[in-house]
């Protein structure tokens, strides 16, 4: 019969997502989260104790099990023997955007950036990092954007208040009399709202 241990151990290596300690207490059937909690810090304790190649991290708002910083010059390795995407620059530029000033509109993505920023929103999209979190009370109603967990999952972190501190404060678009960001032109096109699509299935890397 499995101890309670091995069971969380057996969730962690098994789900693909962070395992939230209400989970595990669910799964588990015990009386208390802190319960749940303590199963885990004794699991990640023994991996610490027996200097393991993986380890036990708290992301995203729950538990995963992923590999130590010191064997990474291994899955570099094993990395290269693969094709993997990448984001682009531009994306990256985009999503910061979007981790800062969530939620924020397309247009006002697009003067920030002073370009059209259509593609790589539809890759964010692709990817799970953002989503649409609703529209603006703008003309036009353009769709707001904000991040994901798969975002704080793909970057280590917990939540939103580990972003890297930036100096000084962020570029803000610039407003029309009405208060609205005015559109960007691109390439002979106006940029007004959003295409009008949701977000889908993906993984990170572009």
């Amino acid at each position: 019969m499995p101890q309670p241990i091995d069971v969380v151990e057996a969730l962690l290596f098994a789900s693909d997502t962070p395992v939230e300690v209400g989970r595990i207490q669910e799964v588990l059937d015990l009386g208390s989260a802190a319960e749940a909690r303590a199963l885990v810090e004794d699991l990640k304790a023994r991996y610490e104790a027996e200097e393991r190649g993986l380890q036990i991290v708290e992301v995203g708002g729950g538990f995963r099990m992923v590999t130590r910083p010191e064997v990474a010059p291994w899955l570099v390795r094993l990395a290269k023997s693969r094709t993997r995407s990448r984001l682009s620059r531009s994306a990256l530029e985009a999503l910061a955007i979007v981790a800062y000033r969530q939620p924020v509109s397309r247009p006002e993505i697009d003067v920030v950036r002073g370009v059209n920023s259509d593609a790589v929103l539809e890759s964010l999209l692709d990817r799970r990092l953002i989503r649409i979190a609703g529209r603006k009370d703008a003309p036009g109603r353009p769709f707001l954007y904000e991040t994901t967990r798969e975002f704080l999952v793909a970057f280590g972190l917990r939540d939103l208040t580990e972003l890297p501190q930036v100096e000084g404060d962020l570029p803000q678009p610039a407003t029309t009399l009405e208060g609205q960001p005015p559109a960007v032109t691109v390439s002979g096109e106006t940029a007004q709202q959003d295409p009008g699509r949701s977000g889908a299935g993906l993984t990170p890397g572009e």
